[in-house]
């Protein structure tokens, strides 16, 4: 047997590896959240080796960084909509879109998005990987916003990172809210008012 197909073997192997162990870590936090989930709940879930976990993941909170990333790389895809609006009606239907996708991606997401929040507030490791991913959104945001005033439909005399920071911090909370189920209106209530706020403050 040629070394290159059995290479080939042996990742393939550790990818089915890993991805049993992520499934498994997906179910262990569903069932008992994440202050109560053990990295060895999970190995035994996905009926691995101890030693052959630790290859892949140092310990619980490693899988759910992992886990977290997956999930936001699909909100990421929102905030990845071509903007490239030639009026302010146009800029605002398509931040209203976005918007609205936002919060039913919270909402179909919500039990592991729960998950999230808790490590948020217990993990360091989880909470800083959660500040680099609102950061990103951020800057994406902040790019919508330069390419509106040079197109000379946003307000030149406003700091375009200072208002990406609020407009994202808005959204975030009501991501929040519907995780918790704490909202008292629609999605498309919610997202149509706070969208002809942001749009009135921002655009000419």
């Amino acid at each position: 047997m040629k070394q290159g197909h059995v290479e080939d073997k042996r990742h393939l192997r550790s990818l089915i590896t890993r991805q049993k162990l992520l499934e498994a870590a997906r179910e262990v936090f569903l069932e008992v959240g994440f202050q109560k989930a053990t990295i060895s709940q999970m190995i035994k879930k996905a009926n691995i080796g101890y030693g052959t976990a630790y290859v892949h993941f140092e310990g619980k909170e490693d899988l759910l960084i992992v886990l977290m990333e997956d999930v936001m790389q699909r909100f990421y895809k929102i905030a990845e909509t071509s903007f490239r609006p030639k009026s302010r009606q146009e800029a605002e239907e398509i931040i209203y879109t976005q918007v609205k996708s936002f919060l039913l991606m919270a909402e179909a997401e919500q039990d592991m998005m729960q998950i999230f929040e808790q490590a948020i507030g217990i993990s360091s490791l989880v909470s800083d990987k959660w500040k680099t991913i609102r950061e990103k959104f951020i800057q994406r945001i902040s790019q919508d916003i330069a390419y509106a005033q040079q197109s000379g439909l946003a307000r030149a005399e406003l700091d375009h990172e200072i208002v990406a920071r609020s407009w994202f911090f808005t959204n975030e909370m009501y991501l929040w809210e519907f995780v918790r189920k704490e909202h008292h209106r629609s999605v498309e209530e919610i997202a149509k008012t706070i969208t002809s706020i942001y749009v009135t403050g921002l655009y000419i």
